[in-house]
């Protein structure tokens, strides 16, 4: 059984520059949530949670979702989007809450 395996070799500049960034956003949007959620545990304080939280939905799971999405199954590009951007949206109404929400 034969698949189509992607060479890093064969790509085209551009493409390898998409996803050396979209991984830079998701892996600094780690780092920065795992600072949140560490202000969170050290002072008890709910909005850095909801910060952490946000941070994760707005830069790591778009990518995760993308990468798994497209390697685990063959969805329409619509479908992924749409997923990425509910992510998206979830994360900004989190750290939105984070900053405006009672405490």
């Amino acid at each position: 059984m034969m698949t189509n395996v992607a060479r890093l070799d064969e790509a085209p500049l551009f493409e390898v520059l998409t996803v050396a960034s979209l991984f830079l956003v998701a892996l600094i949007g780690t780092l920065i949530a795992v600072q949140a959620y560490r202000g969170y545990r050290r002072n008890d304080s709910r909005p850095m949670l909801f910060l952490a939280v946000g941070l994760l939905l707005l830069t790591l799971v778009p990518f995760v979702l993308n990468v798994a999405l497209n390697t685990l199954a063959s969805p329409e590009q619509v479908t992924v989007v749409f997923l990425e951007n509910v992510s998206r949206l979830l994360g900004l109404l989190a750290i939105t809450y984070s900053l405006y929400g009672t405490n």
